[in-house]
């Protein structure tokens, strides 16, 4: 039997001399699938409220401004977990931490069906699952990116902060459509069993560090090794202190940098006008001018549709174009469509509202992958998971009063009219601080 006879069942054959070698494929991306799997999980919950609102206060005979409350609240504690829980994950291992958390928003969740107080939604709405999807948040996704990617790492960033769209996209259809059906209960329980079944996939296979499975991070290259080295050699060299009071001591550091502040009020802003306002109100906000509650939570997930696409090419421009622009532009063009939400809400979906949804979603949260780079140029790779985490942490204070004065606005005014024209008039403000940033390019060693 000659070589071009094939091979018989069963017989295996070497490749060609000719043929291009076979890689398998890098762990980093699996460890992103988990990832992206997880920060999906989160979102899950994240885009229910604005669905939740109306049924719970109907059953309850709860107020908005006490629903918007608990909202305001979860997100405030959410943001405010982040730097702490990147600390935490630092000393206890990324994989642990995610596990926890999913499984803490997933019990939570589900016990918020046996609900019958005012305090029992703030609980576990506002600390509960806020400490959980906080521990979730935006810091996972960049600490994960910086450790296991030096090639595509801002594309990487910008598809784990497209995570929160492709959340609503999936899932607020779904949820919409079982609290309409069935209850908000059963919607409720959607979320719960979600959260629970990755928190499994997460405790499967996500690994902390690439060296922990003999690995260098995808794309490493020398000079990338030694900046990681170097890092590495940092923190080592430190004296051995509790998580929480790292977190506080690299704010303290960094807090003498107009840079920090400059990124702690931009993002800030970024809240405010996205996960507090749009996120909450915009399905309340649509109902007021005649829309149909499933119609509006479409809509809603068409923004994350167009936010997928908006994030992830803003991440792969963050490889690109000086940040500092990419996030003038983004907040100038935010601010832009805010002006004109109110004009173009109606009982029908006309052509304009296709023209906010689309502007507002490429632009949603774009933002992320530029600020993720600032503070990784500004303060170096030992420090940038818990300096991005103060920094998201203050994204979520703004989101959590901006929800909080929006609720206000409406039961006060009977309109969000006043709500939308101050968050675009801080979209604009954030334009000028965003281009007061120092430049600085990517670096080599990071900071002591």
């Amino acid at each position: 039997m000659t070589d071009d006879v094939a091979l018989g069942a069963g017989a295996t054959s070497e490749p060609f001399a000719g043929d291009p070698p076979r890689r398998p494929v890098h762990r980093a991306w699996i460890v992103a699938g988990v990832t992206l799997a997880g920060l999906v999980a989160a979102a899950a919950f994240r885009s229910s409220t604005g669905v939740l609102l109306e049924p719970v206060e109907a059953e309850f005979g709860w107020s908005r401004t006490t629903t918007s409350g608990a909202v305001s609240l979860n997100l405030i504690v959410y943001g405010l977990t982040a730097p702490f829980a990147a600390a935490l994950m630092e000393r206890f291992g990324v994989r642990r931490m995610a596990t926890f958390s999913l499984i803490a928003v997933g019990l939570a969740s589900a016990a918020t069906t046996l609900m019958t107080s005012a305090w029992q939604l703030w609980v576990l709405w506002g600390f509960v699952i806020g400490i959980g999807t906080g521990s979730m948040a935006l810091v996972f996704g960049a600490i994960v990116a910086n450790r296991w990617f030096v090639s595509h790492r801002g594309l990487v960033t910008g598809i784990f902060s497209a995570a929160n769209a492709t959340g609503q996209l999936v899932f607020l259809p779904a949820i919409a459509w079982a609290a309409t059906q069935h209850g908000w209960r059963s919607a409720a329980l959607v979320v719960s069993v979600l959260a629970l079944v990755v928190s499994v996939l997460i405790g499967l296979l996500m690994a902390d560090r690439p060296s922990d499975r003999g690995l260098l991070p995808f794309g490493a290259t020398e000079a990338s090794e030694r900046e990681a080295a170097e890092a590495a050699a940092i923190v080592a060299a430190r004296p051995p202190i509790a998580p929480a009071r790292n977190a506080v001591a690299v704010l303290a550091r960094v807090s003498r940098s107009w840079t920090f502040w400059a990124l702690v009020i931009t993002f800030w802003v970024c809240g405010w006008s996205t996960n507090g306002l749009i996120q909450t109100h915009f399905i309340p906000a649509a109902h007021d001018h005649g829309m149909g509650t499933q119609t509006a939570a479409g809509l809603l997930a068409l923004v994350g549709i167009f936010d997928i696409a908006g994030t992830v090419a803003s991440g792969w421009l963050t490889d690109r174009v000086d940040s500092r622009v990419l996030l003038a532009v983004y907040y100038g063009g935010r601010g832009l469509s805010l002006l004109a939400i109110d004009a173009v809400l109606a009982p029908d979906v006309k052509p304009a509202l296709w023209v906010f949804i689309v502007f507002y979603g490429l632009d949603w949260v774009a933002t992320v992958p530029p600020t993720v780079a600032l503070c990784r140029q500004h303060f170096g790779l030992a420090d940038s998971g818990i300096v991005f985490g103060w920094v998201f942490a203050s994204h979520m204070v703004g989101a959590g009063v901006g929800a909080s004065i929006a609720g206000w606005v409406r039961q006060s005014s009977g309109s969000y009219s006043s709500a939308w024209l101050f968050a675009a008039g801080l979209c604009f403000v954030s334009v000028v601080i965003a281009l007061s940033i120092p430049r600085r390019g990517d670096l080599l060693t990071p900071t002591t």
